[in-house]
């Protein structure tokens, strides 16, 4: 699969998982937030919780099992570190989550997946 490819397929995962957010009651405030630590694919908010989302799509469900590991997890807590600011207000808690997607496969949704 070319660098294209995976790009478009990795904006299709990230609209499905923005649907699936929003059908659990989430309201999406933003995707694709880049800076300097990485990135977060979703930032996402249900009353006085605001999530930022790591999405992961894969072709077979098999391979979900290893698409995020502490690496990743850790890119994905600071760059959401460093823009919380812009999201989380005074009250608020905040949390980091992965989508796991495949194709035939119910989204698995990992719920506070980095603990520091």
């Amino acid at each position: 699969m070319s660098r294209a490819e995976r790009e478009r397929q990795g904006r299709r995962a990230e609209s499905l998982a923005a649907w699936f957010l929003r059908l659990k009651g989430w309201h999406i405030l933003a995707r694709r937030v880049r800076n300097p630590h990485g990135e977060v694919d979703l930032i996402a908010r249900r009353r006085r919780m605001v999530v930022f989302v790591e999405v992961k799509w894969r072709n077979t469900a098999a391979g979900l099992d290893h698409a995020i590991d502490a690496y990743r997890l850790r890119r994905v807590a600071a760059a959401a570190q460093a823009v919380a600011h812009r999201y989380v207000q005074t009250g608020d808690d905040m949390r980091i989550d992965v989508l796991l997607l495949a194709p035939g496969r119910f989204p698995r949704h990992i719920v506070n997946a980095y603990q520091p």
